[in-house]
């Protein structure tokens, strides 16, 4: 049930947030740099719509459907590591799987091409639309997304735990003695 919630409401959030902010920002021209900024703290934080025909930082351009078929596959893993294989008796994995559940989803949407219309360009159509704005001196942190936000923050979870409980035993390992 935690896991389904954290999924559906942080997709939710993604999509909705997408659409409310290519609503009200619009699309970014499709050739050069987006340039339709909005500063919620200037010049520091903002909103300017992208988007991305790539994956993590652009790279993989035009390689969308393939991100999609991997999204697919990873969405499938999830599952079974959490309910076959047992991952669901541990609320942090399945908190932290939750959150990366719900960044696939959100970005699979967009790369599956539910959100395009007609008239924008073709490669867009498997593209992710990006809209949070980073800016610190001349650096520009590539936009994202809720679902990167997820994606990340569900990422950390997973190491955090492999790295502060590396002895632990796997959900469904025996609980028999140790071979010495």
């Amino acid at each position: 049930m935690l896991f389904s919630v954290i999924a559906v409401v942080g997709c939710a959030v993604d999509l909705g947030t997408k659409q409310a902010i290519f609503a009200w920002r619009g699309p970014p021209p499709p050739i050069g740099p987006p340039n339709n900024e909005w500063w919620l703290i200037e010049p520091y934080i903002g909103i300017e719509t992208a988007v991305n025909i790539g994956a993590l930082f652009g790279l993989g351009a035009g390689a969308g459907r393939y991100f999609a078929a991997l999204s697919v596959v990873a969405a499938l893993g999830i599952l079974v590591w959490l309910f076959r294989f047992g991952a669901a008796r541990d609320r942090w994995l399945t908190v932290a799987l939750g959150c990366v559940m719900a960044g696939i989803l959100g970005n699979l949407y967009d790369r599956m091409g539910f959100w395009y219309e007609t008239g924008m360009p073709v490669q867009w159509q498997s593209g992710v639309r990006d809209w949070i704005l980073f800016r610190y001196g001349a650096h520009t942190w590539p936009n994202f997304n809720i679902a990167d936000s997820m994606l990340v923050c569900g990422a950390i979870m997973l190491m955090w735990q492999a790295f502060m409980d590396p002895g632990a035993k796997p959900a469904n390992a025996s609980s028999g003695p140790k071979a010495e």
